[in-house]
């Protein structure tokens, strides 16, 4: 019988490789792995991040094709972060760790040029605030401060709506861009993100739509502009998910 979200919370609270902090304690005591991963995971391999990590697929994928990186799964949801977190454990990856907070706050978890690479996969397209979206410009200056220079950002989403967002925003700051389709497993692109999909990614899928992908450059020291630009809605609710036309 599947555990209830309590269950879950009481499991997590004794993982390892799951860190929750609070606000308050964050403003208090502050984070002891910030600038310090290294010492969580005991070498100085890359650091990788997994934003809205939801049920940890990637974070946990990713960890068994790269042991030469390390994998730090995020999201708010901690249920749901409980059955990567888990089957982390039961195999043993010692490179994938699994970190509560709100995306706002990460840049309290994570010091400056701490990590390599960012992959944002299936957010939120939030259509409604430009601010809450993962690629505006708000949360790319929190990126580009813990990133290395030379750090990347992958976005995997099957909304159009934030598909072309992260585009003209792209453009608007004349980012480097190495890799960028509306259709990712018609691309002819080869390699391992084709083949770790994610439960929602795969349901996506199956009803026919396409994943957008896109793979930029996020600089140092960059002097961010907000594009003024109408985008069409997605013909669904962001916040239904499966009410898709």
């Amino acid at each position: 019988m599947a555990k209830n979200k309590l269950a879950k919370f009481a499991d997590m609270a004794t993982y390892e490789n799951v860190f929750q902090y609070t606000f308050d304690t964050l403003k208090e005591e502050g984070f002891p792995f910030k600038g310090k991963w290294h010492t969580y995971f005991g070498n100085t391999n890359p650091v990788v991040l997994e934003l809205g990590c939801g049920k940890g697929e990637y974070t946990v994928g990713l960890a068994r094709k790269f042991p030469e990186k390390n994998f730090i799964g995020i999201d708010i949801k901690g249920a749901r972060m409980w059955t990567g977190a888990s089957q982390a454990l039961e195999e043993g990856l010692t490179n994938a760790a699994f970190l509560r907070t709100r995306i706002e706050l990460i840049n309290h978890f994570f010091a400056q040029d701490e990590v390599s690479e960012i992959w944002i996969t299936f957010p939120d397209p939030q259509m409604k605030k430009t601010n809450k979206r993962l690629t505006s410009t708000r949360f790319m200056e929190q990126y580009s401060r813990m990133l290395k220079e030379g750090g990347i950002i992958h976005l995997k989403t099957d909304s159009n709506f934030l598909y072309r967002y992260s585009k003209v925003m792209i453009a608007e700051n004349r980012l480097e861009t190495f890799f960028d389709t509306e259709d990712l497993y018609n691309s002819g692109l080869n390699g391992d993100i084709l083949e770790i999909r994610t439960f929602y990614e795969q349901q996506w899928l199956s009803r026919g739509l396409n994943i957008k992908y896109i793979r930029f450059l996020c600089p140092k020291n960059h002097n961010w502009t907000e594009p003024n630009v109408e985008i069409e809605k997605d013909e669904y609710r962001s916040f239904g998910r499966d009410a898709r036309i």
